[in-house]
C-alpha cells in the first residue's frame, strides 16, 4: 500500500516537525523490511540491530536493553529539571503464517507474521526519533525525549514489566504509544480517557480423581462431570461475586479428558481466559476466580489444581496526556481527524508502564478511507495502508512539541 503524497501533509507554519518526503519514503521501506522479517518476542536480534543501525546514522547514542533486545535512546540530555517525554513501541511479532498473496514484502519467515502492526508502531517511533533529533540541533524541542523500542509485548506477562525493570522510566513524566487499529480510516486516530483495553490473564486447571467404571459413578469421582461443572459453573459463580460493571469473565478455550466411553477418567485439563474491564477488580481476580474453582470442584469430589497466570492490567489512559493527544492530532490534521473509541477487551504491556508514570495510548487508524475489506488484527492476512506511519510521526512530533509540562 503506498504512501500519501506531499500535498496531503500540514505546512510548516501551523507546528513544525511534517517529514519531508525522502523521509516518509525511507520509513515506509524500513517497515516493510520489518515486514519481511518478523521476529518472535525476546529473539527480535535483527529488528533491534536495524533500529541502533539507523538512531545511530541520525547521530544518536542508542543503547540496547539489558535483557538482550529492545533498546533506549535519548533525544536531548536529561537534566533532572525537565521530566522526560517517552514514546513507546512494541517491537515483536507473531507466530502465525503471513498469508497475504502477491505482497512484496510479505514475511520470508515460515509461521511468523507482523499481523499485529508492531512493525508500524517501531516504524512511528523511530521516524519521530529522526525528526525530533534535528529538530533538537534546531534548539526547538522543549523538553527531552526518550525512544523505548520493547521487545516481547505478545509474550505473556509482557515484555514492558521487564524494561520497566530496566530503569527506562528512571526521569520520565508522562509516556505516550499507539496502536494500529483496522476498524480507523488512516490520517484519523481514535481516543479514549480512562480504560482503552482489558486486563487479560490466563488459567490453565488440572482436574484428579481415582477413576472407575461408568456403572459406578457414586463409588468414584465422575471427572468428566466435574469438569464439565467447572465450564459452566465457575462463570456463573464469578459473576455473581463482582460487579457487573467490572466486565470480569471466565471463558474457556480447551477441555480435555477420558479415552474411553465405559471408563471414568483419572484426570482432566481446562485452560482459558480471565478477562477484565476494571483495575481494581482485576486485582482481586486471582483469588475470586481460584476459590470459586476449588468450591465447584471439592463439590464434585475432585482435586483441583490451578495455574493462575497473571496477564496484563488494563491499560488506563490519563485524561492530560489523551487531551495533549488531541491536541497534537488537531494540530496536524483538525479536530475532524479525532474519533472517540471504545474499550477493548484486548489486553496490551503498555500498562505496566502507567503502573508508574502518567500516559495514553492512541487508536492509530490503518485502513484505506473505503476499504471494507477487513483485515483484522492477528490475522495473516492483515496490513495497514502505509500514509499512517506518517500519521504517527506527526502526531508523536507534535505532542512532544505541545506537551505542557515541559
Amino acid at each position: 500500500m503506498s504512501a500519501e503524497s506531499e500535498a496531503d501533509q500540514p505546512g510548516e507554519g501551523v507546528l513544525p516537525g511534517a517529514l519531508p518526503e525522502a523521509l516518509r519514503a525511507e520509513l515506509v521501506e524500513f517497515r516493510r523490511d520489518l515486514h519481511m522479517h518478523p521476529e518472535l518476542g525476546n529473539q527480535e536480534f535483527r529488528t533491534t540491530a536495524a533500529i541502533k543501525a539507523r538512531l545511530e546514522k541520525a547521530g544518536l547514542k542508542p543503547r540496547v536493553l539489558a535483557i538482550g533486545t529492545g533498546l533506549v535512546c535519548d533525544i536531548g540530555k536529561p537534566d533532572g529539571g525537565r521530566p522526560i517525554l517517552a514514546l513507546r513501541a512494541d517491537i515483536d511479532a507473531l507466530p502465525i503464517p503471513d498469508t497475504k498473496s502477491d505482497c512484496p514484502y510479505r514475511s520470508t519467515v515460515p509461521d511468523r507474521a507482523h499481523a499485529c502492526g508492531h512493525d508500524v508502531h517501531t516504524t512511528v517511533v523511530l521516524g519521530a526519533g529522526l525528526v525530533l533529533a534535528e529538530l533538537h540541533r534546531q534548539g526547538r524541542l522543549p523538553r527531552p525525549v526518550r525512544l523505548v523500542f520493547q521487545p516481547a509485548e505478545e509474550v505473556l506477562p509482557g515484555g514492558g514489566a521487564d524494561v520497566v525493570e530496566c530503569g527506562v522510566l528512571e526521569g520520565v513524566g508522562r509516556i505516550l504509544a499507539l496502536h494500529c487499529d483496522p476498524k480507523v480510516d488512516a490520517g484519523r486516530i481514535g481516543l479514549r480517557q480512562g480504560a482503552i483495553t482489558s486486563a487479560c490473564d490466563r488459567l490453565e486447571i488440572a482436574l484428579d480423581g481415582p477413576g472407575g467404571h461408568t456403572a459406578r459413578p457414586h463409588l468414584t469421582t465422575d471427572l468428566v462431570t466435574a469438569a464439565a461443572r467447572v465450564v459452566t459453573d465457575v462463570p456463573a459463580v464469578v459473576a455473581r461475586r463482582t460487579d457487573a460493571r467490572s466486565g470480569l469473565s471466565v471463558t474457556w478455550g480447551r477441555i480435555e479428558s477420558g479415552h474411553a466411553p465405559n471408563v471414568i477418567p483419572q484426570h482432566a485439563e481446562l485452560s482459558g481466559t480471565v478477562r477484565c474491564l476494571d483495575l481494581d477488580t482485576w486485582r482481586q481476580a486471582p483469588d475470586l476466580v481460584v476459590a470459586a474453582i476449588d468450591e465447584v470442584a471439592n463439590l464434585h469430589r475432585a482435586k483441583s489444581e490451578i495455574n493462575y497466570i497473571r496477564g496484563v492490567p488494563p491499560v488506563v489512559n490519563d485524561p492530560v496526556s489523551t487531551e495533549l493527544l488531541r491536541e497534537a492530532m488537531t494540530a496536524r490534521r483538525g479536530p475532524d481527524s479525532v474519533e472517540g473509541t471504545e474499550q477493548s477487551l484486548g489486553g496490551e504491556d503498555f500498562s505496566w508502564y502507567l503502573e508508574h508514570v502518567p500516559g495514553a495510548m492512541a487508536r492509530l487508524g490503518v485502513r484505506t478511507p473505503g476499504d471494507r475489506v477487513g483485515r483484522d488484527l492477528h490475522q495473516g492476512d492483515f496490513d495497514v495502508d502505509e500514509s499512517a506511519i506518517t500519521v504517527g510521526v506527526e502526531l508523536f512530533t507534535a505532542a512532544a512539541l505541545l506537551d505542557a509540562t515541559a
